[in-house]
């Protein structure tokens, strides 16, 4: 399986639809701020996320600025996810271009 980059505009109506989508950035990063419904992925949740995941459902990879995505989207996609996309530009534009879709705790 491979993955295809995503730009931000299309993602939108995906993650506005059934999109997974999940964040691989530090856990410090992601309690500041993460895209509305975004999972926390890291090395301590990995293994269970892809136990319970709908491998069926569009599955969007985010981390700071769309590089690391890459590999990790490459990663779920080898784990049997169907529809995977990385973010191109990270959460750093979707913030800066969609700051209404972004969550604070």
């Amino acid at each position: 399986m491979t993955y295809k980059c995503i730009d931000i505009n299309d993602a939108l109506p995906l993650i506005q639809n059934d999109a997974q989508i999940v964040d691989i950035r530090d856990n410090i990063s992601f309690q500041t701020s993460h895209i509305n419904n975004a999972v926390s992925l890291n090395n301590d949740n990995i293994a269970a996320y892809i136990d319970d995941a709908d491998k069926s459902l569009p599955l969007i990879v985010c981390c700071y600025h769309g590089n690391s995505s890459k590999n990790a989207a490459a990663f779920l996609a080898d784990q049997g996810f169907q529809d995977v996309y990385s973010l191109n530009g990270g959460f750093s534009q979707w913030s800066a271009v969609f700051p209404e879709q972004c969550s604070q705790n």
